[in-house]
């Protein structure tokens, strides 16, 4: 437990903070362009033309002797998504690694904060929905997930000036709710199970694993495997973005003692990550909500219609709501309970402003959305209670921010402080941090 000394979200190493400085930016961009996907695709199912978007959708493409014959939707919920949660993947590892979170102390705070922020929303859900029946009840875990491309992007825009922990505390508290998050797709909404292909998706996981820790980077070794990999957990039943997670987590962060060992530079998942991250965000993740978002409202009216069903208003409620009090709370408890204050450049609305940012659940929301309610007459409904639920909860992040993003400017810390020659910041300098 934290003694009476320790700071919750303490300021993290200058290398630490260059490294989320670098995602922030990527982040931006992506967020940037998931935005002008999903607008295209709101546009394009509410026009005259709406029946092209779903033609276009629902067009079938792949092999069909191997069962790959998938729909245009599929392919980027189902493929596409293995490459933004093998990023995720290979962050995660790296935060435990080799981040500053490999503290437990200090991994623990984000963890705690992750689950409540998902545990809460789930149950708020579950109050709201229960009044439409038990079917309605499955999709629970819809509110739970937290989007790192769009809440990243909020931040990196209105939080110029927040300080650095901060940020690293948002972007390892996204990342393990999507680990949960995954671990909840493959528990509750896998209904069969094929041992077979499971068993020998993960066997060719192993087969990766040995060839990157034998630092092989050859793509035409490592991609057919993760290509096999990924197709015998989709023919497992199991969501195929399973997949992507296992193999980020098998590639080695650190380098090997004979390629000059942990001091000599970043490991093969730093490679990686520095290639597939903008894959991620700038391929990956906008094709999905281009295909994922097209929801027809049918005007206001339709819009109140979506939204008076239970099921959209318990997403609704569990992201704005249910996010909030998860994390913030989670936070509050872990500092009343172990007695541990807020790192002195920080306060509880910086807190705050981050729990409503994870309230933007629009990528993994909308993907457990269509687990959910696949072919329910309320997945259209889903779509709308995730979009509204993640454009109020970033209202309200974008409001707090501002306000905390002024006040760090009139009080000139954070980012704003003065460097030295060796162009690190006195606050990050041996001795001089709070």
């Amino acid at each position: 437990m934290a003694d009476a000394t320790q700071n919750l979200i303490p300021r993290r190493s200058w290398a630490e903070t260059r490294r989320i400085s670098e995602i922030l930016r990527k982040e931006t961009v992506g967020g940037a362009l998931l935005l002008v996907a999903t607008v295209l695709a709101l546009a394009w199912a509410n026009s005259p033309w709406a029946e092209g978007y779903a033609d276009l959708r629902d067009l079938k493409v792949g092999p069909a002797s191997i069962h790959l014959d998938l729909s245009l939707g599929t392919w980027a919920a189902d493929g596409l998504l293995a490459v933004f949660f093998f990023v995720v993947g290979l962050e995660l590892k790296r935060e435990f690694v080799a981040g500053d979170l490999r503290d437990p102390r200090r991994a623990a705070l984000p963890i705690l904060a992750a689950v409540g922020g998902m545990v809460v929303p789930a149950l708020v859900y579950l109050v709201v929905a229960s009044r439409a029946g038990s079917d309605a009840l499955t999709g629970w875990a819809i509110p739970t997930a937290t989007d790192i491309a769009f809440a990243l992007a909020v931040l990196a825009v209105l939080g110029t000036h927040l300080p650095a922990a901060l940020r690293t505390f948002l972007l390892t508290l996204a990342v393990v709710d999507d680990l949960l998050a995954v671990t909840v797709i493959a528990l509750f909404y896998t209904d069969d199970v094929r041992v077979l292909p499971l068993v020998g998706s993960l066997a060719v996981v192993g087969l990766f694993a040995v060839a990157v820790q034998r630092r092989v980077r050859a793509w035409w070794v490592l991609l057919p495997l993760a290509v096999v990999a990924w197709a015998l957990m989709h023919e497992s039943g199991v969501h195929a973005t399973v997949a992507g997670v296992l193999l980020g987590f098998t590639v080695p962060v650190l380098r090997s003692a004979r390629g000059g060992g942990p001091e000599a530079g970043p490991g093969l998942a730093e490679h990686f990550e520095h290639r597939f991250r903008p894959l991620s965000a700038g391929v990956a993740v906008p094709v999905f909500a281009f295909f994922a978002a097209g929801v027809t409202v049918g005007g206001l009216d339709g819009l109140r219609s979506s939204l008076g069903d239970p099921v959209a208003l318990g997403i609704v409620a569990g992201l704005v709501l249910g996010k909030v009090v998860g994390i913030f709370g989670t936070t509050w408890l872990v500092a009343r309970l172990t007695r541990a204050r807020l790192d002195a450049s920080l306060a509880w609305l910086d807190v705050l402003a981050v729990a409503a940012l994870g309230g933007i659940g629009f990528t993994v929301s909308l993907l457990i959305g269509e687990l959910a309610f696949a072919s329910d007459v309320r997945a259209e409904h889903v779509k709308v209670g995730v979009l509204t639920g993640s454009l109020l909860a970033a209202t309200v992040a974008g409001a707090l921010l501002r306000s905390r993003n002024r006040a760090y400017v009139r009080l000139e810390v954070a980012e704003s402080v003065d460097s030295d020659a060796d162009g690190v910041p006195d606050a990050f300098e041996p001795g001089q941090a709070g």
